[in-house]
């Protein structure tokens, strides 16, 4: 053997290997056509994966006549121009759309079937994580071991793309039990129904074996697979339920979630978590010396003490010693009319001006006018409220006072 034929390279391959490659490829763009922004990437933006479903479904019911563009445009017309043209430009590049007949100035286009098949799977894989497909996947290849037709090459296929997905399973599971517990309640879908897959792929590992027993290296990886799936599984699992607390309801958020959201919202989205409460007035704030001169002008309360017992019969010195009482109505009178000045209504905001020491003695007056049974006047309160921090007092509730003959 001559030395260029020793260091000669691998044969060149032949048409038949690129056109076969060609084909593969050929698919895979068509399944995720709609997923991908341009030929090189995923999209970023959902609303490029719904025009590409909106337009689907469009063809699903134009039938073999197709769409053309303006009818395209006519289905998508809830969309901005600028994203119906990328997402059109983007499926007719990769095969998802094409003209109804290859010739030139074709205006007519028919969507491929590739393309709803591989948008479905992605729906279905957003569901649950994977959880569906895999049942679909192992009711499948027990159906192709029960098939006479099916060659030890085949099984030996299946079995190691079932060890591998599982193995890629547990790595997961195992990445996800080590991580936060936000991640992992997010992706619990994936723990859904591990027992029965287990079943499942247990006794596919059975059907296999006892037809192939030549197959055992293969059924072996598969057992250790499913072996490493079910104990990443029990554990992803066992910390889901103790993350729940005594409670076991899932459904209630962990303190990390909350201490999560405290250290990373900002302030309108803290501030959101309270709209909808009603929380009681806020409690003026006053300056320590007003407080002291407040309390030194008040009244000095006098307790109460019982009257003494008295005669049925009249007592005529009594009766004539009112100057007192009569001074103190007197007094309010003249203070409610002050206020009112001719008025039937005023505003109680507009009077308890002038710092809050005055403020209150006059509203203590009127409130005194108002429980006075004698006098015709009377304080109506409303719901509103003004609050003004630079203000004194620095918030007064909506009211009037009103001549009320009793």
């Amino acid at each position: 053997m001559s030395p260029a034929r020793e260091t000669a390279g691998p044969a060149a391959a032949s048409l038949d290997d690129l056109l076969e490659g060609e084909a593969v490829l050929g698919v895979y763009r068509q399944m995720f056509a709609a997923l991908a922004r341009d030929s090189g990437a995923v999209v970023d933006d959902p609303a490029l994966v719904d025009v590409a479903e909106t337009l689907l479904a469009a063809f699903a019911d134009a039938g073999e006549d197709g769409l053309s563009r303006e009818q395209m445009r006519h289905v998508c017309r809830r969309y901005p121009a600028e994203v119906f043209e990328n997402r059109l430009r983007v499926l007719r590049g990769l095969g998802a759309i094409r003209e109804v007949f290859p010739k030139p100035h074709q205006l007519r286009y028919r969507a491929s079937f590739t393309s709803v098949v591989g948008l479905m799977f992605v729906r279905r894989m957003m569901l649950d994580g994977g959880q569906s497909e895999m049942h679909r996947l192992l009711a499948l290849e027990q159906l192709n071991v029960a098939d006479p037709r099916m060659t030890a090459a085949q099984a030996r296929a299946g079995a190691d793309g079932l060890a591998r997905a599982f193995r890629l399973w547990s790595v997961e599971l195992l990445t996800l039990t080590h991580g936060t517990i936000e991640e992992l309640r997010e992706q619990a879908p994936k723990l859904w129904g591990s027992e029965e897959i287990m079943l499942r792929a247990e006794r596919l590992h059975g059907a296999v074996l006892r037809r192939w027993p030549e197959l055992d290296r293969s059924c072996t990886d598969l057992r250790a697979a499913l072996y490493a799936y079910g104990d990443a599984s029990r554990r992803a699992a066992a910390r889901l339920s103790d993350s729940a607390g005594t409670t076991r309801n899932l459904t209630l958020l962990p303190p990390e979630t909350w201490r999560t959201f405290a250290r990373t919202a900002t302030r309108d989205e803290l501030a959101a978590v309270l709209d909808g409460f009603v929380f009681d007035a806020p409690a003026p704030w006053h300056e320590s010396s007003a407080v002291v001169a407040a309390v030194a002008d008040a009244p000095r309360a006098v307790p109460a003490r019982p009257a003494p017992p008295r005669a049925s019969a009249p007592d005529r010195g009594l009766a004539r010693d009112v100057g007192a009482a009569t001074a103190e109505d007197d007094r309010l009178r003249e203070v409610a009319e002050e206020v009112l000045r001719g008025r039937d209504r005023v505003d109680v905001r507009a009077v308890l001006t002038g710092g809050w020491p005055a403020a209150r003695r006059l509203l203590a007056d009127l409130s005194a006018a108002h429980l006075h049974p004698g006098l015709p006047y009377r304080l109506v309160w409303a719901d509103g409220l003004k609050a003004d921090p630079s203000g004194s007092p620095t918030w007064l509730s909506s009211g009037t006072f009103e001549r009320h003959p009793r």
